[in-house]
């Protein structure tokens, strides 16, 4: 029976194989290569769809593929290659798998029918960078996950430019690894500081880091930290390192200014950046990193308050943006501040779970803004959409699924986990101030959500149309229809894999199946009911009027009115035959938040301060250490001129020389010895 390590190579390796093909035989591929990319994406897809039943029950499958270097010293050390497949990484590479399948097929559509030219360079590109975030899903220690956490950075610079002839995706795609690489800079910090500390960077084992902090602070075993620094104060230094690249990676504030750029490249291409590649592979690994990350309640406090002002943050910037994109692009940055918003707070759970449905319902609808601009000839502008909802039937209803799901709305599967994030935090922010602080922005963050939604959905789909290119579509095929149907679908009942508030309130049992599937293993660290992680928490729980479950339907009830008071307030303004602009009587404060607060602007400036600090410098080491260095080899070349002229090669010079030479001591001796006596 072929092992499950074996099916985790296979995994990675299928889509890496339609890279090369679609590099190396490019036009003899019919499609441009598309064929071969479905076919390996879907290899994948089963192969790990048969991973997830293959760890069902709590099952972890921790192997060594490869080992590359071996070291000795104080601590011993090894960099390998490896896989570790438990429930949450089972649960991933279905997730990147399926997407990546949908994202291929939806392509054909796309691209293919569009015309493009060099598809097999996207097809190259889509193969390597599910392979990328495949890798990195199944990478058991921390070096092998930020190898292929770079690698995925490499892909999505590679196709966000890939209309590299126009102006804007070149420009788009320096920003994002310009700005992920500043955070993976710290990440990389990080990745060394965790081998000095511990000798190791497995993510789970007895002796993986993760085990070996909580050991340390518990008395049982010790590590290396600097000078005499305490280890709970250490730990919290390296966890936030790691941070650094995930708030890069993950777009959360301030390092966010990239992705909203991003959408300068193919919409498919966006919907995999989105959904799960790029953004998930940040809240992945902070997923991943668990175990470690709930040993220290600072660096858990600051991922929460990081996430929940986030969250609000990008959504207020959504409410006056004019391309469909360009929202989507924004309300990814919010839920995934979302996502770190439960992390930080003590909700794994619902963190992967809104993970989950999240990775669904946006690619949903970022495929469906792609099946608009496919009927509108490109055109991303929603002004100059209207009335399509007729027109496109599939498209406007599996959207509208998406845009329910995004918005929190009951039952579809965004309200499950949106709601379940609200209430992890809630209950644990009763007793923590700074988790408090967190809540009060996720659930302001709620109507803002929903209505930019039915904006976005109002604008587009219902009215009269508002253009010529509105009255006349262009018609959609089925490898477009086909992909939206299949997330519509998941759009509505994802969310039944972790009915938790109904569980609670009504006390059925079996129905929170995401919890289950975890089992408790908090980011491959089994038993974390130690006496370490038992005494932290990570928090302690608090409830409204005394009761779980009025805890549950109060904070459930509070987050439905505001979204659905959001969708009214949309419906209101813009559900109507001939919508106004009505963020424009916002005045300053809509130009405020359409030019993103002027991020760009200050990040501009913080650059050019460092680029006339780095000129100072440049000037001092110009003027002051080369002025230096050139006085002593003006010095030394104009002696070595001199001394050059004495070597004539005549003996008789040499000799007289050395005869002047002798006298010349001798004489200096003779001098020498009077003065001494």
């Amino acid at each position: 029976m072929v092992s499950v390590s074996a099916y985790a190579q296979a995994i990675v390796l299928l889509p890496f194989v339609s890279f090369v093909v679609a590099l190396f035989a490019r036009d003899n591929l019919p499609k441009g290569g598309a064929y071969s990319g479905i076919a390996a994406t879907a290899g994948s897809l089963l192969l790990s769809l048969a991973t997830l039943a293959a760890v069902y029950g709590g099952r972890t499958v921790n192997e060594t593929f490869y080992t590359w270097a071996v070291g000795t010293g104080a601590q011993d050390w090894t960099l390998s290659f490896g896989a570790l497949i438990d429930p949450l990484s089972a649960l991933m590479l279905v997730i990147v798998s399926l997407i990546a399948l949908l994202v291929h097929v939806f392509s054909l559509g796309y691209m293919n029918d569009e015309g493009e030219e060099d598809l097999p360079r996207y097809y190259a590109g889509l193969g390597l960078f599910t392979a990328s975030m495949l890798g990195f899903v199944i990478a058991d220690n921390l070096l092998m996950a930020f190898m292929f956490f770079e690698l995925v950075g490499l892909c999505s610079y590679l196709l966000i430019g890939f209309h590299f002839r126009e102006p804007g995706p070149p420009s788009a795609a320096k920003k994002a690894f310009l700005v992920t690489r500043f955070g993976d800079y710290f990440f990389l910090i990080g990745v060394v500081a965790v081998f000095t500390t511990f000798g190791t960077a497995a993510f789970a084992g007895a002796e993986s880091f993760p085990h070996l902090a909580e050991a340390a602070l518990g008395g049982d075993a010790t590590v290396w930290t600097p000078g005499n620094m305490a280890e709970s104060t250490w730990f919290t230094i390296v966890g936030l390192l790691v941070l650094g690249g995930v708030i890069g990676k993950s777009a959360q504030f301030p390092l966010h200014t990239w992705l909203p750029d991003a959408m300068e490249g193919p919409t498919p291409v966006s919907a995999l950046i989105h959904a799960a590649t790029m953004v998930a592979a940040g809240v992945y690994l902070v997923a991943r990193m668990y175990g470690f990350y709930v040993l220290s309640p600072t660096a858990m406090g600051i991922i929460a308050l990081v996430g929940g002002f986030t969250a609000l943050f990008a959504a207020t910037m959504g409410v006056v943006k004019q391309e469909l994109k360009q929202v989507l692009a924004y309300s990814t940055i919010s839920q995934y501040g979302y996502m770190m918003l439960a992390l930080g707070s003590g909700g794994y759970v619902a963190a992967v779970f809104h993970l989950t449905t999240h990775a669904f319902f946006k690619a949903l609808l970022f495929l469906g803004a792609g099946s608009v601009i496919i009927a509108m000839h490109h055109v991303e502008d929603m002004w100059e959409m209207g009335g399509l909802k007729n027109k496109l039937p599939v498209t406007y209803w599996t959207f509208l699924a998406g845009s329910l799901a995004l918005a929190g709305i009951f039952p579809f599967a965004g309200f499950w986990s949106k709601d379940e994030i609200l209430y992890e935090t809630l209950i644990h922010g009763l007793n923590e101030p700074l988790l408090l602080i967190g809540y009060v922005f996720g659930l302001l963050a709620v109507p803002v959500t929903a209505f930019y939604t039915f904006r976005m959905v109002f604008l587009t789909f219902h009215g009269e149309p508002r253009s010529d290119l509105a009255r006349d579509p262009h018609p959609v095929r089925w490898n477009v229809k086909g992909p939206l149907s299949v997330l519509g679908v998941l759009a509505v009942v994802t969310g039944g894999i972790n009915l938790v508030p109904v569980k609670k309130v009504l006390g059925i049992k079996g129905i929170d199946v995401l919890h289950k599937w975890l089992n408790n293993d908090w980011g491959g660290i089994e038993g974390l009911s130690s006496h370490h992680y038992a005494k932290i928490g990570p928090y302690e729980s608090g409830y409204l009027f005394g009761g779980e479950a009025a805890t549950v339907i109060a904070g459930a009830a509070v987050s439905l009115t505001l979204a659905l008071a959001g969708l009214a307030l949309a419906w209101r303004l813009y559900g109507v035959a001939d919508p106004a602009e009505h963020t424009a009587k916002l005045g300053q404060i809509r130009e405020l938040l359409y030019n993103n607060y002027y991020q760009d602007e200050y990040q501009v400036r913080i650059a050019d301060a460092v680029r006339d600090a780095a000129s100072g410098a440049d000037t001092f080491d110009q003027g002051v250490v080369d002025g230096v260095v050139n006085g002593v080899s003006s010095v030394s070349l104009l002696s070595s001129e001199r001394i050059r002229r004495v070597q004539t090669g005549i003996v008789g010079n040499y000799a007289l020389l050395l005869t002047l030479g002798l006298t010349t001591l001798l004489v200096v001796f003779a001098l020498i010895g009077g003065w001494f006596q």
